[in-house]
């Protein structure tokens, strides 16, 4: 089965490649920008009143043929699915973000940690109510991150 995701914006960030983004956005409070492309600009109707977002955008620089790498926490190889590496069978990127504006078809967020450029795939109002499950955990990170 084969299906197209169209972008529905492009990210406008400081991270001009990989060595640059941090490891996850909530890392830095870099401030980037999300331009939604103007024929989307009716799905930002009432946006402005959500405090963060769930941001969907395609790793288009990555790579595509890695199953198991290894994280920036140790040696030990890990299985992609159970990483958060930007490398992967399909690199779609997922990051919580503050928004910080609503400026017509322009969003400004902190916490994006894509590279500029990077198409948008969807975007989605994050909850905690819906979102945060209490006490989640990787368990292989909780091991080598005491």
């Amino acid at each position: 089965m084969e299906f197209t995701l169209k972008p529905v914006g492009v990210v406008r960030s400081p991270y001009k490649d990989f060595s640059q983004a941090p490891y996850q956005g909530r890392f830095s409070d870099a401030v980037s920008e999300i331009e939604v492309f103007e024929q989307f600009s009716p799905a930002l109707k009432d946006l402005e009143t959500c405090t963060h977002l769930i941001v969907l955008y395609w790793l288009d620089r990555a790579r595509r043929d890695v199953l198991v790498t290894r994280t920036p926490y140790g040696e030990e190889e890990r299985g992609v699915f159970a990483t958060r590496s930007p490398h992967r069978p399909n690199p779609i990127g997922f990051c919580v973000v503050e928004l910080l504006e609503v400026r017509g078809n322009v969003l400004r967020v902190r916490w994006l940690d894509a590279l500029d450029g990077s198409p948008v795939v969807d975007i989605k109002p994050y909850s905690s109510d819906i979102d945060s499950v209490e006490n989640a955990v990787i368990g292989w990170f909780r091991e080598v991150s005491k």
